[in-house]
C-alpha cells in the first residue's frame, strides 16, 4: 500500500468517533418524553426494547435512555444543554431555539437519503429553520370534538354541534340535565397551546398568518377568547376553573363520564374505550360552521453536536424510523405516523379504521410555528397566562397583546 493510500485510510478511519478507536465503543445518550399514562405503558419500555434491538445489530454502539414526563422533559433537556451536558438525541416538544444557536445537526448531516425522503412533506417542512431541516418529526396527532353519546342523547341532542352557537345551546341543555361538565376547556399549564390553537382556528385566526408573521393578538383571536369568556365559561358551561385544568384532567373526567364534550386527540379513544364510554368524534365546531382547519401537533427528534457522534446518531435514527418501528410506536399510543410508508400502511389497515379521520386531517392540519426560534419561549409565556383570558374579569386583548410583543421581540432579536 502506498503512503498516500495509507494516509487516506487513516484519515477515513479518524472520521469515526475517537472512542470507537480505543475499543470502548460509543454510548449515545437519548432523552425522550413519556407518552404513557401509567407505569404499565410507559414509553421507557419501547425505547429500551428498541435500543436493545439496535445494539444487537450495531456492536460497539450503546444507547442509554432516560424517559421523563411531558411536564418536565423539555426543562430536563434545557438544563442539560445549559450545563454543557447535552444529550446526543432528544425527543421533545420543540427544536428551533437550539437550531438557531447552532447546537444541532441538520437532518441531511445524519440521515440516509431514503429516511430523509420518507417523511410526510408538511411535517418535514415544519422541521425547518431558514429552509434547513433540524427538527425530525417523531409522531403526530390532530384534534377533533369528542362527545359522550349517552349524555347527548339524554339531553335530546341528535347530532354534535357544528357551530359555536350550537355548542353553547347544547352545553346549556346538558347543564340543565345535570351534566357536571358540558364542555371541558383545559387551559391549565400542561398543554394549553393546543386548545388555544383549536379555538383560534375555529374563529378564523391562528398564531401566524400565511407568511409566518405572528398574529397572536389579531382581532379574530381576541374575539374568540371574549366569546369563550362570556358565552361558555361565564355561563357555567365548562369546568369551573379552565386556567387550572390540564388536558389530562379533562381527559380523565371524560373517561369518568363527567364531561359531555371536549377537544381531543387519538389517545383519548383508547382511554375512553378502556373505561366503557360510548363516544363519537366530529370536526371541531367553528364560529359560523365546521372549523375549516384543525390543530396538528408533531413532536420532535433532534440531535446535538456536543459529543460529536454524528455517524452513530444517524445509524440509530435510520433504524428508529423504519416502517416497523414507526408503526409500532404509533399503534401503541394511538398516534399518527410521520413517514409516508407507515402512514399508507395505517390508512389501509381496517384494524386502524378508528384513526382514519385523524389521518385524513393530517395533511392539511395547522401546525404550531415550531420553526421560529421564539416559539419555545412564547409557549413558556403562554402556558401560565392564556387561562386568565376566560376568567370573569379576563382581558383577552391585553394578554394576547403582551404575548404578541414578547414573541416578536425574541423573533427579531439577534441570534
Amino acid at each position: 500500500m502506498s503512503v498516500a493510500t495509507t494516509t487516506l485510510a487513516l484519515t477515513l478511519t479518524a472520521c469515526g468517533d475517537d472512542a470507537a478507536l480505543d475499543g470502548k465503543g460509543v454510548t449515545l445518550k437519548l432523552v425522550a418524553a413519556d407518552y404513557g399514562d401509567r407505569s404499565g405503558n410507559s414509553s421507557k419500555r419501547y425505547w429500551d426494547q428498541l435500543a436493545g434491538e439496535f445494539e444487537f445489530k450495531h456492536p460497539g454502539i450503546t444507547v442509554d435512555v432516560d424517559v421523563y414526563s411531558w411536564s418536565e422533559v423539555d426543562k430536563k433537556v434545557a438544563d442539560m444543554v445549559k450545563r454543557g451536558d447535552a444529550p446526543d438525541i432528544a425527543q421533545i416538544g420543540g427544536y428551533a431555539d437550539y437550531a438557531a444557536k447552532g447546537k444541532l445537526y441538520s437532518a441531511d448531516q445524519m440521515l440516509s437519503i431514503p429516511t430523509q425522503a420518507s417523511f410526510i412533506p408538511s411535517l418535514a417542512d415544519a422541521g425547518k429553520v431558514r429552509r434547513v431541516q433540524y427538527g425530525i418529526p417523531f409522531v403526530a396527532s390532530t384534534r377533533v370534538l369528542f362527545y359522550n353519546k349517552k349524555l347527548l342523547a339524554k339531553a335530546g341532542i341528535p347530532d354534535p354541534p357544528s357551530t359555536w352557537s350550537q355548542l353553547a345551546t347544547d352545553a346549556a341543555a346538558l347543564k340543565s340535565l345535570g351534566v357536571k361538565v358540558p364542555y371541558a376547556l383545559p387551559l391549565g399549564p400542561e398543554e394549553p397551546q393546543a386548545e388555544t390553537l383549536n379555538w383560534m382556528l375555529s374563529g378564523g385566526g391562528g398564531y401566524t398568518d400565511t407568511i409566518g408573521s405572528y398574529t397572536i393578538d389579531s382581532p379574530e383571536n381576541v374575539r374568540t377568547f371574549e366569546w369563550l369568556r362570556d358565552e361558555l365559561v361565564g355561563k357555567g358551561l365548562t369546568n369551573p376553573e379552565p386556567d387550572k385544568t390540564n388536558r389530562q384532567d379533562a381527559f380523565d373526567a371524560f373517561t369518568r363520564g363527567d364531561v359531555a364534550m371536549l377537544n381531543g386527540h387519538p389517545t383519548l379513544m383508547q382511554l375512553a374505550q378502556e373505561n366503557g364510554i360510548d363516544f363519537g368524534i366530529a370536526p371541531l365546531p367553528g364560529k359560523d360552521g365546521q372549523s375549516e382547519a384543525t390543530t396538528g401537533v408533531a413532536d420532535w427528534m433532534m440531535a446535538f453536536k456536543k459529543n460529536g457522534h454524528r455517524e452513530e446518531i444517524g445509524q440509530f435514527l435510520d433504524f428508529a424510523y423504519s416502517k416497523k418501528n414507526v408503526l409500532k410506536f404509533a399503534d401503541q399510543y394511538d398516534l399518527l405516523p410521520v413517514t409516508n410508508d407507515a402512514f399508507d400502511a395505517m390508512r389501509s389497515d381496517e384494524n386502524n379504521k378508528e384513526v382514519w379521520e385523524f389521518l385524513d386531517q393530517l395533511q392539511g392540519a395547522e401546525l404550531f410555528p415550531v420553526g421560529k426560534k421564539s416559539w419555545g419561549s412564547t409557549v413558556a409565556e403562554l402556558k401560565p397566562a392564556i387561562g386568565s383570558t376566560v376568567k370573569k374579569d379576563g382581558d383577552p386583548g391585553s394578554v394576547l397583546g403582551r404575548l404578541q410583543r414578547e414573541a416578536e421581540a425574541i423573533e427579531n432579536s439577534a441570534d
